[in-house]
């Protein structure tokens, strides 16, 4: 009976520390946000968030951004090899694919290895070091493309919860990058969405699912149009305000060269 007191005790003393674990950050619907992947970060916007890069920013700046008030995600690549990152050599060959189009010095990798996983979970690691709110792994939606493997839609699904699951378990919020298709099946898992022109590709209504959770989706558009013609911008941003998401007109390059916000 004093060992079953003593077990009931352990356990519901764990409880609080459960619930405790649990208090990652959780974006709000529109929050407003800055995304700044090269060049020296831009510390003046009056946003809620920034989203920078996990290898090249800084502790201090970091340390910066919350002093400001201010949320910070980390950005890394979850799904691709980039050969100049200080952890490259730690892939091995078999882990690599086919290289990404457009991008010379990224292969694909292979989502299912664990030796791939490992260094996804280091990464993570290395958010929580460097005080990061939450993370941005990037690719993960390779298997609609040729990556050199055979990946199927559930090998996705996957990697994504497995994704999910440890940043939670380091107290990171997370956000899904694109992948639109897999959206209903992967937004319980995830506490904000990044993607890029659904506008463009019309592919916007995927991610509401976001919004009646109430979670945020963080958008950016790259095209022409909405940079320079103010009819076009107007309109796609009368649509991204009805619909509750948190638009930028941004270069592709995220260098902060310009930046235009659909929020007021």
């Amino acid at each position: 009976m004093r060992a079953l007191l003593i077990s009931i005790t352990t356990l519901l003393c764990s409880v609080p520390s459960l619930y405790a674990a649990e208090n990652w950050y959780k974006p709000p619907v529109s929050a407003t946000w800055q995304w700044q992947l090269d060049g020296v970060v831009n510390e003046g916007y009056n946003v809620d968030l920034y989203d920078i890069d996990l290898f090249d920013s800084p502790v201090a700046l970091i340390q910066r951004l919350h002093a400001s008030g201010k949320k910070v995600i980390c950005y890394f690549s979850a799904g691709s090899y980039e050969d100049w990152r200080p952890d490259a050599a730690e892939f091995a060959k078999q882990d690599l694919g086919k290289t990404l189009k457009g991008w010379n010095d990224e292969r694909w990798l292979d989502i299912r290895s664990e030796n791939v996983r490992s260094i996804m979970l280091k990464r993570l690691d290395l958010a929580v070091k460097k005080g990061c709110d939450g993370v941005e792994p990037d690719n993960v939606d390779s298997y609609r493309t040729n990556t050199g493997f055979s990946f199927r839609q559930y090998d996705q699904l996957a990697f994504n919860r497995f994704l999910a699951k440890q940043a939670h378990e380091r107290g990171l919020a997370i956000g899904l990058k694109n992948d639109p298709d897999q959206v209903r099946a992967l937004v319980s898992d995830f506490d904000f969405a990044v993607n890029e022109q659904c506008f463009a590709f019309s592919e916007c209504r995927s991610f509401t699912a976001f919004i009646k959770q109430g979670k945020p989706v963080l958008n950016a558009e790259y095209r022409t149009s909405y940079v320079n013609n103010a009819e076009d911008r107007a309109a796609m941003c009368k649509e991204s305000l009805a619909m509750q998401f948190s638009t930028l007109i941004l270069p592709v390059k995220l260098d902060d060269s310009f930046r235009i916000s659909c929020q007021p």
